[in-house]
């Protein structure tokens, strides 16, 4: 820091050059945890205008980087705040405050959020595709059940890209309709395809706010249903055939396959006893 700061000035200690931009003005005191444990009284050195900031670590934070990066991400994990040493050395937590340190270090994570939840988006999106997952996630010691809504977008040049999520307790048309009105106010107007499972709430408020748009069933959700009413020893080849339809590159061909399987069927079943 010391050699960071005879740069910035243009002056070694006690050297008179006319490249001279500053003056020292002695230094502060502060701690910093690193890898190795924490550092006590770590001398900063300062100049008179207070214009010098050290590269050594960010100002006002006293973690390493990486020491605050790997915090978020073993809260994102799921790590418990009451018990990190188990996926971090020891000696890493012993120079923190607990549980309140690492909480206050995730308040990023909010901030980070809010800014990602509400970034403009392009207009033109080629495929849309919306769905809720559920999720166990947790509130203190309880865990409870929650539906993620989501919505997947691809682009003209098919790069995908979660273009907003939504946490609610069921899926309903209002919850739908809040995530697809947030899309619409962000910028995303023009779709060419919604992709989306039977859910009957989805289907209205994606009719409501996008109802110039085609939409297509979504073909795994659509092979579960088809599979949930077959016995179970049959859906192996069921589910193979279906595959194979889904598969071909044009509707032709798909329709040509499915009946391949018909006659193959067919055939299969006059020969059994």
């Amino acid at each position: 820091m010391r050699e960071e700061l005879d740069q910035f000035i243009g002056a070694t200690w006690g050297e008179c050059t006319p490249k001279r931009k500053g003056y020292r003005n002695g230094h502060y005191t502060r701690d910093l945890v690193t890898s190795t444990g924490r550092l006590e009284d770590l001398q900063v050195p300062r100049d008179r205008a207070g214009q010098f900031h050290t590269q050594a670590f960010e100002r006002y934070s006293r973690y390493e980087p990486h020491i605050a990066e790997g915090l978020t991400q073993m809260f994102v994990a799921g790590t418990s705040t009451r018990h990190p040493w188990e996926k971090w050395p020891k000696r890493c937590w012993e120079s923190l405050e607990a549980a309140s340190t690492i909480s206050r270090l995730n308040q990023t994570l909010t901030q980070q959020f809010e800014t990602w939840r509400q970034r403009p988006l392009q207009e033109h999106w080629r495929i849309l595709y919306l769905d809720g997952v559920h999720f166990s996630i947790r509130h203190g010691e309880k865990a409870d059940s929650t539906i993620i809504l989501t919505a997947l977008g691809v682009d003209a040049a098919g790069n995908k890209e979660v273009l907003a999520r939504r946490s609610c307790a069921e899926e309903d048309k209002d919850g739908w309709a809040c995530l697809l009105q947030d899309l619409r106010s962000r910028g995303a107007t023009h779709v060419d395809l919604l992709v989306t499972d039977g859910h009957e709430g989805l289907l209205a408020a994606a009719s409501d706010l996008f109802s110039a748009t085609p939409r297509q069933r979504c073909l795994v959700h659509k092979q579960r249903n088809v599979l949930n009413a077959i016995p179970r020893r049959e859906r192996g080849g069921i589910q193979a055939e279906l595959v194979g339809i889904w598969d071909q590159p044009t509707k032709q061909e798909a329709l040509t396959q499915l009946a391949a399987d018909h006659q193959l069927n067919i055939a299969s079943a006059i020969q059994k006893p």
